[in-house]
């Protein structure tokens, strides 16, 4: 390894280290307790190390929240073929959703129930025009298209239809991450009621 790339590679490092400590202290106290001097005092680096590498703590909340999206959407993206109709691939990403958020449920939980204004922009999912931008809706709604068997319906109503169930699935996530006590058997079974009954829900949309 030439010095250029050693020198990147330290680079990165210690960028990872950052994110590491700011990703620790997010899940132990929550965001709005992060501090660029916590972190510094975690990695044992003075302050001024952190704002080299990062303007500040929002620059650094985005790129936690940036990694969490990108764990999500690639659980449910299935880079490799999926195996099934239409209704197992819809399901089989349900499923997988919920078991990605339950398996970094701290983080999940802190960063989509968070407030602060600069992250609900991020993580907003109940607008107009959603699933032009977020990659979980889109593909809600091709699924819905799909298994519905209404492929005449309009866009808006796809849409809405892919908002309730994702808000629906959220709802019993951050439940679960809440009741901590609950049994992996029971999750599994509850997580399989609910998709079980939107699927229910949109077949019976096919029927009408």
């Amino acid at each position: 390894m030439g010095i250029k790339e050693r020198r990147e590679k330290e680079k990165d490092d210690m960028r990872n280290s950052i994110l590491k400590a700011a990703y620790e202290i997010v899940n132990e106290e929550g965001e709005k307790n992060l501090s660029i001097r916590k972190i510094a005092k975690k990695i044992d680096y003075s302050p001024a190390i952190v704002y080299h590498y990062f303007n500040d703590k929002e620059d650094i909340i985005n790129q936690i929240i940036l990694f969490g999206y990108q764990k999500i959407l690639k659980a449910v993206s299935f880079e490799e073929h999926p195996i099934g109709n239409s209704e197992e691939i819809f399901k089989q990403r349900l499923y997988k959703y919920a078991e990605t958020a339950l398996s970094m449920c701290d983080e999940y939980k802190n960063i989509m129930i968070n407030d602060s204004e600069k992250i609900v922009n991020k993580t907003s999912m109940l607008y107009k025009g959603v699933s032009s931008d977020k990659k979980a809706i889109e593909m809600l709604c091709d699924g819905i298209k799909e298994i519905s068997g209404r492929n005449e319906m309009d866009q808006e109503s796809v849409e809405l239809t892919a908002q309730v169930i994702w808000a629906s699935m959220f709802g019993l996530i951050i439940r679960l991450t809440v009741e901590k006590n609950i049994e992996e058997s029971q999750k599994k079974k509850l997580i399989d009621r609910e998709i079980d009954l939107i699927i229910k829900g949109l077949k019976y949309e096919k029927q009408i």
